[in-house]
Formats: C-alpha cells, sequence, structure tokens
C-alpha cells in the first residue's frame, strides 16, 4: 500500500527537480491517442492498422517542422478498440488531439500496483456444501491476469490432471533469457510481456539491479512477486500442505483452479505504464480470455475522466466482446470518495479481513501477556529470558526531538543506548513505515521493537528473523503503563503463531477504499468485498535474505494484503460462475455475485466497518463474494453495452463522442442533458445510488430483472430501509412464466425526516428458494 501524504510529496518534490529551462514544445513525453471502437481481423489487417497509425503520427511531425525526425509507435492497438501510443510533445499531443478519428488523447502516466483459508472461509460463509456444486466447474474458462508476470515454476501452476487447452485459445507464450516456451502447459496457457514506457516510474526504475536486469531484456517472468501471487489466487492449482515458513499450513488453492491462466506482465517494481496496460486488455480480449484481472490502478488523488482512464477504455472494449474486467478498488481508505476503477463496466473489489490472524505476544516482566499482530520468526522465547524496555526518546540520540525518537526517525535511536534493549515506539506520524521502524531499531541494536498504532494494525508486518509486534492505543496504554510503574521494565516478543477461527470475520480492512465513487456517484461503488487481509498464495523465491528466517530456504508462498489481493479472489469467483454459466454475460455474471453476496459475518451480525460501525454500501459494496450462491441466483440484471453508452451521455459527453469510443454509428442519446439523477434511474445496474434526494421530492428508478431460475416463479419484494426514508417497490410481486423472461419494476424513495447525508438499504426479491439482494445509498439533501 502506498500512504497517499507520502505519495503527494514525492510528486511536488519530482516537480521542484525538473529542470525550469525545458521547453514544453520540445520535451516529449509518452501519450496515448486514443481513437474508440473498431479494430479485429487477422495480422495483415493489424500491419495496415498500424501502418495507418504511423501515417497519422509522421504527418503531425512533418507538419510541425521536424522532417529529420524518426518516428516511431510504442504500441499499436487494434483488436478490441484503435489507437497507438508515441513520444510526443505537448504541441504534437494537442494537434492529434484534434483530429476528426481521434476520441482523446493523454499521457502515458504510471499507474500503482494496487490461498490456503480464504476460498474455504468462503465456502463454510455460503452455507452450502461445496464438493457437490464444485463439480461443475470445466477447465475451459481462462483467466487473464494482468501484472508483474508470472513464476512459471511455482507449483500453484502445475497442470497436472488437466485437458487439453482449448481449441479457440489464440494465446502466445513469448519467450525471453528465462523464460522458455516449455515454460507454459495446460495450466499456464498464456504469457506476454511489453517493455517499458518512457516517462513511466518502470522506465527509471534501477533497484533490485540483479533481477531487474533480467525484466530488463524481455520476459513475462516476475521479478516482483505481485502478479503471481494475483494468478494463483484466482486459479491456482491444489497445492497440499502450503505454508509461509510455517505459518498458515494448509492446501493452497485458487477460486477456479479448474480455470486456465494467461499473464500479461505490463508492470515492473516501480508501477506500470498506461499504454502497457491498455495493450494487455487488447491482446487479452484478442487471445480469447473470459475474465481479465487488474490489480492496479491510478491513485485516488489523480483520477481522471473515463475517456483518459486506460483501464476504462480497455474494460469497455473488453465488455463489448463479452470478457468481464475486475479491478481492485485501491488502498487509500478508509476515507470517502477514495474508490477508484469505478466505471460502471468495471467490476470494483474491496477488501476484507478473513477469520485468521498473525499473532505476536508480548509478555511483560510482570507476567502480562499483551497480544499483538505480527509476522516474526524470532528466537526470543520466555525461557530464555526478558529484555529491558525502553520508550524511544529514553535511547534517543543527541539533541534529537522527542518527538522523532517516539516515532523511531532514522538516525533518532543512540546505539550505545538501544543496543540489547526492546523499543517501544509510536505510530503517530505516517510518514515513517513500519518497515523504516523496523530497520530503525534494527540498525541500532534493538532486541525488538513494540509498536504501538492503531493504523494497519489488523495486517501483519512481516519483519523475517527480527523481533517485532504491533499493538493498538490500548494495549499500547497497558505497556506504558506497566513500564512507569517499574524501575526496571523489560519484556519478551514471542515468535507469531496464526490463530483460526477469528471472531468477527469478516470486517472491512483498514485500508480498503471506499465510496462514493469520485468520477460519479451515480454508480454505487464498490461493486463486492473479498479477502485482501493476510492471503498466502504463490510467489517468487526471495532474493531479500532478511525477509528468510536462519536456515530456511525461500518459501514459495507468502502472505500479502491489499485491494490487490481482493480482485483476484472475485476473478476467481467469476471464473467459477462462467464455467457452469458459459452463456451468461460480464453482466450477468457480475449480478450474481452481487445479489447473493453475504452481509453477516460469522457471529450472524452486520458486517463491520475498520472502526466498528456497521458497514455501508460504500464501504463494501453488495457485500462478501459467495461463489457457491452466485451459481443459483434466480435472478440477474443484465447491464447492455446500450446502458452504458446511456451513461456517458448522462455524464456529458457529446453523441458524436460516444459514436467514436463505441463504434456503433447510428447511436443517438436518449433525450434529456446530462444528470446523474437519469443514470441512476437509466442504467440496469444491480445495485442503486441515488446522488440528491431533496425534501418533498420524490426520485424513482426503474430496473429489469431477468428470470435464469425454474418456470413459473413469483417473487415478492422486501424493504430494509433506515428510518426517516420512504422506500416503495412497484410492482410489489414479479411473475415469471418461463425461464430466460424479464419484468420490469421501479422503486421510488422519499424523505420522510431521514438525516442528511447518505443512508443506506436493500431491496430484497425473493420466491423462496432465492433471494435477489440490491443494495441501496440514497444521499438526503
Amino acid at each position: 500500500m502506498v500512504n497517499r501524504a507520502h505519495f503527494v510529496f514525492l510528486v511536488l518534490a519530482y516537480r521542484l527537480l525538473v529542470p525550469l529551462s525545458a521547453e514544453p514544445d520540445q520535451t516529449r513525453e509518452s501519450y496515448v491517442v486514443y481513437m474508440g471502437g473498431g479494430g479485429g481481423g487477422g495480422e495483415a489487417e493489424a500491419e495496415a492498422v498500424r501502418a495507418k497509425h504511423m501515417e497519422m503520427l509522421t504527418s503531425v511531425v512533418v507538419a510541425g517542422g521536424e522532417q529529420g525526425r524518426v518516428v516511431a509507435l510504442t504500441q499499436s492497438y487494434h483488436h478490441a478498440f484503435e489507437g497507438f501510443a508515441a513520444e510526443l510533445t505537448e504541441k504534437e499531443a494537442a494537434a492529434l488531439s484534434g483530429h476528426e478519428k481521434v476520441v482523446s488523447v493523454f499521457r502515458d502516466r504510471a499507474l500503482e500496483l494496487h490461498t490456503t483459508r480464504s476460498w474455504d472461509f468462503l465456502d463454510v460463509q455460503s452455507g452450502l456444501r461445496s464438493d457437490r456444486l464444485s463439480r461443475r466447474a470445466s477447465g475451459d474458462v481462462v483467466i487473464g491476469i494482468v501484472d508483474t508476470g508470472v513464476w512459471p515454476e511455482s507449483p500453484s501452476f502445475s497442470d497436472a490432471g488437466m485437458g487439453a487447452v482449448p481449441a479457440r485459445w489464440r494465446g502466445v507464450c513469448m519467450e525471453g533469457p528465462d523464460f522458455k516456451k516449455s515454460s507454459c502447459n495446460k495450466k499456464l496457457i498464456g504469457a506476454r510481456y511489453y517493455g517499458r514506457q518512457p516517462g513511466s516510474a518502470a522506465a527509471s526504475n534501477t533497484s533490485h539491479a540483479g533481477v531487474e536486469a533480467l525484466g530488463a531484456a524481455g520476459s513475462p517472468r516476475d521479478t516482483v512477486g505481485h502478479g503471481t501471487h494475483t494468478a494463483s489466487t484466482a486459479a491456482g492449482s491444489v497445492v497440499q500442505n502450503a505454508d509461509y515458513y510455517g505459518l498458515a499450513r494448509g492446501a493452497a488453492r485458487g477460486g477456479s483452479s479448474a480455470s486456465r491462466v494467461a499473464i500479461y506482465k505490463a508492470c515492473s517494481l516501480g508501477g506500470c505504464a498506461s499504454s502497457a496496460v491498455l495493450k494487455a486488455i487488447d491482446d487479452a480480449v484478442s487471445d480469447g480470455v473470459d475474465v481479465v484481472s487488474i490489480s492496479i490502478g491510478m491513485s485516488s488523488a489523480f483520477q481522471s475522466d473515463f475517456l483518459t482512464d486506460p483501464i476504462a477504455l480497455g474494460a469497455f472494449h473488453a465488455h463489448q466482446k463479452g470478457v468481464l474486467v475486475v479491478c481492485s478498488g485501491g488502498n487509500d481508505g478508509p476515507n470517502p470518495y477514495t474508490v477508484v476503477n469505478s466505471a460502471p463496466w468495471i467490476l470494483t473489489v474491496a477488501a476484507s479481513s478473513i477469520d485468521r490472524t498473525f499473532q505476536s505476544s508480548i509478555v511483560l516482566g510482570n507476567g502480562t501477556v499483551v497480544k499483538g499482530v505480527a509476522i516474526n520468526f524470532s528466537n526470543q522465547s520466555i525461557n530464555g529470558g526478558k529484555y529491558p524496555l525502553v520508550f524511544g526518546p529514553q535511547v534517543a540520540g543527541r539533541y534529537t526531538p522527542v518527538s522523532e525518537a517516539s516515532n523511531c526517525y532514522p538516525g533518532s535511536l543512540d546505539p550505545q543506548k538501544a543496543a540489547g534493549k526492546i523499543v517501544v515506539c509510536v505510530g503517530t506520524d505516517p510518514m515513517v513505515s513500519r518497515r523504516v521502524r523496523k530497520l530503525v531499531a534494527e540498525g541500532a541494536g534493538a532486541r525488538g521493537l513494540l509498536l504501538i498504532d492503531d493504523a494497519e494494525k489488523s495486517i501483519p508486518f512481516v519483519a523475517g528473523g527480527f523481533p517485532f509486534s504491533q499493538v493498538d492505543t490500548d494495549a499500547g496504554a497497558q505497556i506504558l503503563e506497566y513500564m512507569n510503574s517499574m524501575k526496571n521494565p523489560t519484556a519478551v516478543i514471542l515468535p507469531t503463531e496464526d490463530v483460526k477461527e477469528v471472531k468477527p470475520a469478516p470486517v472491512v480492512a483498514s485500508f480498503s477504499a471506499r465510496g462514493p465513487g469520485g468520477l460519479t456517484e451515480s454508480i454505487l461503488k464498490p461493486d463486492l468485498m473479498a479477502p485482501g487481509v493476510s492471503i498466502l498464495a504463490a510467489t517468487i523465491p526471495s532474493t531479500d535474505m532478511e525477509d528468510v528466517p536462519a536456515g530456511k530456504k525461500p518459501s514459495a508462498f507468502a502472505i500479502k494484503s491489499g485491494t490487490s489481493m481482493a480482485c483476484p479472489h472475485v476473478a476467481g469467483a467469476a471464473a467459477f460462475v462462467k464455467s457452469a454459466h458459459p452463456g451468461w454475460s460480464p453482466s450477468m455474471i457480475r449480478s450474481a455475485l452481487m445479489t447473493t453476496a453475504k452481509t453477516r459475518n460469522n457471529l450472524g451480525q452486520p458486517v463491520a466497518s475498520s472502526t466498528g460501525a456497521a458497514a455501508t454500501g460504500h464501504d463494501m459494496g453488495a457485500g462478501e463474494i459467495s461463489p457457491l450462491r452466485a451459481l443459483s441466483p434466480g435472478l440477474v440484471f443484465d447491464t447492455t453495452t446500450r446502458d452504458y453508452l446511456n451513461f456517458l451521455c448522462f455524464y456529458g459527453y457529446k453523441e458524436q463522442l460516444v459514436r467514436k469510443l463505441s463504434g456503433v454509428t447510428g447511436f443517438a442519446c436518449p433525450l434529456g442533458g446530462p444528470s446523474p439523477d437519469l443514470i441512476a434511474a437509466g442504467v440496469n445496474y444491480p445495485s442503486i445510488s441515488v446522488p440528491r434526494l431533496f425534501a418533498g421530492k420524490t426520485v424513482t428508478v426503474a430496473r429489469n430483472a431477468m428470470n435464469v431460475g425454474p418456470s413459473n416463479a413469483t417473487y415478492a419484494a422486501a424493504v430494509d430501509a433506515p428510518q426517516g426514508l420512504t422506500v416503495k417497490v412497484s410492482p410489489e410481486r414479479l411473475v415469471f412464466s418461463r425461464r430466460w423472461t424479464t419484468a420490469a419494476y421501479q422503486v421510488s424513495f422519499a424523505s420522510a425526516g431521514a438525516s442528511k447525508g447518505y443512508v443506506h438499504g436493500a431491496v430484497t426479491w425473493s420466491d423462496g428458494a432465492h433471494s435477489v439482494r440490491t443494495p441501496f445509498a440514497v444521499n438526503v439533501i
């Protein structure tokens, strides 16, 4: 996770370092030139499209008076949509933006990189038997992973027992110095990589020179670990006795372990070039994937509109081709308006905890045991004696401010004072990460670090062999009180043990980005929640030996947290549903996952947010995924391409621009100008968001439900509404004579003294066997 304030600081610092003498008209940067819907055809057609793009680029350069300049395309998009990427001056980019065939031109920005128990936990939460239902899964579904690549030797990508690769597959297995065609198999059926883009964060990254040099030469191999982790979470084969140095032992598997995986390496340690991500989506659609999983995105501080967002553009055209795109919602929570990847044609995922935690206890000198959270493999034990316990300022360097020493700032501790002691620090300054604090204490010769901090308290920090534990402020007060009461306080930090069947679970992760969506409040985002805290999945062999316990080999698995980990859970669940219902559209699959999601924890109580309050739709969307329940949703809401085009009209885009984007030349916008109310009412979404409800006014929203269950079904509506909000459903009963038939209904909202701001509830349709829940969020003005 990236600290938002730190990120903004780095951006500002970078701007200060840019030479003031640079001529904006002559400085070249990488730009994406997006030309809307089109493309398709074979390689001959692709060459013709590339030639056309080159001709367009050359004409602009020549017109600008640079006849002698060498021009080149860094990417050409010609499958699901059309466009290209190239090095341009600001003047050239402006000239291209005015071309009649161009929809938008935008800088090639860098995007951020946003299991043994998680899938079992989801199965238990569903209340259904998984053995019988899982037999319906087939191996014909392909999940495309746009990320940092793959470590093909991982046992999670074994193809033992798998049938032949589907005949429809058109992808390739690209070779490199460290990656051969034989690296692919019947599980890992495709692998592509994309060169680093000029002007991206990845282009200037020089850290980890040993492993990064491999990627620099061009290869689908993962040198970061992020892509391998997400791919195995989505569709990894079953690996018995998987663990992380003895922790989280069990059978590791992906959500759709029968599915195939195709890898699209568009990212490195420094981030992901938007031009490469767009190309990866274009290739994935052409190759024949069914689901695309993207655990990356923009920072919520720098969101752009839909026509300059590479993920939103690629996902729109993927939906047109029948491919579902699942994206992480971002790690900038828990503040509102932080969710990213919020276009309505994207399935946006929030993160939650599971019923397991990693506990590192602290035993004080008086025998009191305080429970902390961390992953450490220290050799401290009660029998080995206890160590002096000191607060940071007590062992501060000369002239060091108390605030710096209490936060374990770099250089703040005196090694002569801190050596051999367990140092207690607080986390009042978010600019200092847990890893930095650990390195400061370790560098000062301390025998351990005890961090008092509520931030990220549920997300265990991996400290390797160094004794580390984190406690919240309540437990921290207990420790400080003990220290103040003793002349020579002591303690010992015990090695980590995993604790199962933790309650309550799930809980919305503190880092998980929250709605409403910053670009539009008329679509309820995020859509769903899935496990994203302490997820064990495959990784690359560690090159950082400080994380490897003494005497151990690098682990084949890693424990990671983030919405990056939640996203492939939903991608795997979507592939599982797709395998049982191959004819369903992307929005039908999304609807099935949303309307069957769970909103209660393992105590039978409403799911809570990280603050302890009941989670709302802006925290968790429709709720926690329940893949087994999604196989039989009863009703689904099929959101069509026409819905999305209407959305763009209501959002404010001109009709001619919407036609270019979609490639639908005869499209006409509905009557009525831009309006958030029209978006809420007119897009057939499996949730409802009313961005403004004025006192004395009524807002009515229309929906159209399709019966995918038995014939002759009758569904009755039940409303769960907060006090002061009047919600009426008309009609109150939906009757379906056959499967695949549809029925329309309306939901009206009126304020009768509801509290100001957003209020939440749900409309649930039931036929006695199925429960179809659609959450709503209403902003009372």
